[in-house]
């Protein structure tokens, strides 16, 4: 598969579990829904709440042990550097984790925790992002 092959599966897979968890949401906030389009901002906007949630899928958690929080991808800041939502989902192949961003960012800096530059998978551009491990970063979720 070539980039763009790649970063279209990524996408798909993504508004998978994007919808998986508006549907949770759904039944407390009826008014929630999916961004249509790009939302550099969140996700799943709660009208009822005023806030936004962005949804993340890191499967490959599975076997690295690693959640990749990423904060820059092709020297612009992205992601946890730019969010405006107040809770980020993360699906790590088992199981919703639920954090505040606020919550994030905490681990990162109670842990010293030092980015990391790589290309992912399917991306032609160098990303910088933390790689903590889940058995850290999950003592900090909320659900």
């Amino acid at each position: 598969m070539n980039s763009t092959e790649v970063f279209y599966s990524d996408l798909k897979v993504g508004k998978y579990y994007e919808k998986q968890i508006l549907n949770k949401i759904n039944k407390k906030y009826p008014k929630a829904y999916i961004e249509k389009g790009y939302c550099k901002d969140w996700d799943i906007y709660i009208p009822e709440l005023k806030i936004g949630i962005e949804v993340k899928s890191d499967k490959k958690s599975m076997h690295t042990g690693n959640i990749v929080i990423e904060i820059e991808f092709n020297n612009k800041l992205s992601a946890l550097s730019t969010t405006k939502s107040k809770y980020w989902v993360i699906y790590d192949g088992i199981n919703y984790n639920w954090f505040l961003v606020d919550n994030i960012k905490k681990c990162i800096k109670e842990n010293n925790l030092i980015y990391k530059e790589f290309i992912g998978r399917g991306d032609i551009h160098l990303k910088k992002a933390y790689l903590i491990k889940k058995e850290l970063i999950y003592k900090y979720k909320e659900i």
